[in-house]
């Protein structure tokens, strides 16, 4: 009894200091909060939480996410302006700048894998899955998707090295600090793929151009359909 009692309590502890999970607003500008919110509600409405309080909490924890990220690479950017006002040359700016960069580095590491550490509290693995996918704009699931419509030859060693891959870059991207340096690392990813599978001795080209004319053959007929009806 002792020991369901205390399980009793220690569950009961953990859902409500849980449950404590605040937005971290405070001397943010009110428009970039707002901004921060409706995008982090947007991913929340796509992982079908029922419970309201539990989905609001999730919100914040993503919108706190993007508050840190930007904080870090504010502080990077501060430090930086001030290696190029004190006119630093040569192996001083040099060393000064990389500790800049390093410092930010090892703030991403750490932020990394607390957040999804925090979503998992509240959220389902496949959740989980879903707001990495939310905050990358399911570049991941497109690029894979894509890819094995547009080779359907593709092997299942290969199809698992390339979701590998897509996945890493998302793990990446989800610390890029905005929209263009997230595409930026899928854009190298894709690159590897591309170069993985010439040497598997794929031809690229004619595969494109061979699911482009299946696309525009799935478009046609789809088109018949509609007239059809």
């Amino acid at each position: 009894m002792k020991r369901i009692l205390l399980s009793a309590f220690l569950l009961l502890a953990v859902a409500t200091t849980a449950a404590a999970v605040e937005l971290k607003s405070e001397g943010r500008d009110a428009s970039y909060v707002e901004t921060i919110l409706k995008r982090s509600q947007k991913i929340v409405d796509r992982l079908g939480i029922a419970d309201a309080a539990t989905a609001e909490t999730v919100r914040n924890i993503i919108a706190n996410r993007y508050f840190e990220l930007n904080d870090i690479y504010e502080e990077r950017d501060r430090r930086l302006a001030a290696v190029k006002e004190q006119g630093l040359e040569g192996e001083a700016k040099r060393m000064a700048t990389e500790q800049a960069g390093y410092e930010a580095d090892s703030k991403l590491y750490r932020s990394h894998f607390a957040f999804p550490a925090a979503l998992a509290i509240y959220l389902t693995p496949e959740q989980v899955e879903g707001v990495k996918d939310g905050m990358t704009y399911g570049v991941l699931e497109v690029t894979y998707t894509a890819t094995l419509d547009m080779i359907p030859s593709l092997t299942d060693e290969e199809k698992a090295q390339i979701r590998a891959w897509l996945t890493e870059a998302r793990e990446l991207a989800m610390d890029a600090e905005n929209s263009n340096k997230k595409h930026g690392v899928f854009g190298k990813y894709k690159g590897r793929i591309n170069n993985y599978l010439a040497k598997r001795g794929y031809d690229l080209t004619a595969e494109r151009a061979a699911w482009y004319k299946r696309i525009e053959a799935r478009k046609q007929a789809e088109q018949k359909a509609e007239q059809k009806q």
